[in-house]
């Protein structure tokens, strides 16, 4: 392996690092005790470990880097970080009798996200390899995701379980163990459909905004004094608002394109794929 290719694999290493020691560190913790230190802790940690994925193909295409040891290594490195940590994290925050019909809900909703995740991962890949045949078909594979990516629903999972065990959140909608339990278990079954669904979710490759360089400036310093302040005092309502808008925003889309039908033109890039027989 030529050196070059070291500098996107570290970048790897490091995002597989910070999902490992979140997954290290909850085991080390009581069930059910210290959640909200530990969940906020390990959010930041997944935050690291989604930038540094981000990175690591921006840094890999920018070198001509690429291989398929770094393509089979992010894999890997997202199927523990964003597939197994955030299953971990809400088993572990949850004070659970073991035996219980709850209890076995909640491990079977953990199970079903972090194997959605790791098929969402593999057919990624797949399709991934086989748009490399035709430029048309790479221009349409990097302008919407199909399925959920596996970030996008990591954060959206431990964003819940974080905004669920904040102060504020508690404070204002007081929800008991059960009724946690049920929700965040919910949550993991739902985001796991909609990883292997062939819902069409936007890439951020696919915004292009036409606008002067001074508004621009102005609104994202506006933008930039916002989050500066909800990172600070409402981090775990920031995250949640940040993620789930985006599930959201793709799901209203979705279902124009649905309600619209085949034959119309609206929103045409998010009709859903259609299922392969062969897969």
């Amino acid at each position: 392996m030529r050196q070059v290719y070291l500098i996107p694999n570290i970048i790897t290493a490091f995002g597989l690092a910070c999902g490992l020691f979140v997954i290290f560190k909850v085991n080390m913790v009581e069930p059910g005790s210290g959640t909200y230190q530990v969940l906020h802790s390990a959010v930041l940690l997944l935050l690291l470990a989604a930038f540094a994925d981000v990175l690591d193909g921006a840094v890999a295409r920018v070198m001509h880097a690429e291989s398929e040891f770094g393509v089979v290594f992010d894999s890997l490195s997202d199927a523990i970080s964003f597939g197994v940590a955030p299953s971990v994290l809400m088993l572990k925050g949850l004070s659970l009798e073991q035996g219980t019909g709850l209890s076995f809900f909640a491990v079977v909703g953990a199970m079903l996200f972090s194997i959605c995740g790791v098929l969402r991962l593999v057919r990624f890949n797949i399709k991934a390899k086989e748009s490399k045949k035709s430029i048309e078909a790479q221009i349409e594979h990097k302008k919407h995701f199909t399925g959920l990516p596996i970030p996008a629903a990591a954060l959206a999972a431990v964003s819940a379980n974080l905004l669920f065990s904040s102060p504020f959140f508690n404070l204002h909608f007081p929800m008991g163990e059960e009724a946690r339990a049920i929700a965040l278990s919910c949550i993991m079954v739902s985001l796991g459909y909609f990883m292997i669904s062939r819902w069409k979710f936007p890439s951020a490759k696919s915004l292009h905004f036409r606008v002067p360089s001074f508004r621009l400036v102005f609104f994202t310093v506006i933008l930039a004094i916002f989050v500066l302040y909800g990172i600070l005092y409402f981090f775990p309502e920031l995250l949640a608002i940040c993620v789930w808008g985006y599930i959201i925003l793709a799901w209203v889309l979705s279902l124009i394109r649905v309600i619209a039908g085949k034959k119309s033109k609206t929103l045409e890039d998010f009709e859903p794929e259609e299922e392969d027989v062969d897969e």
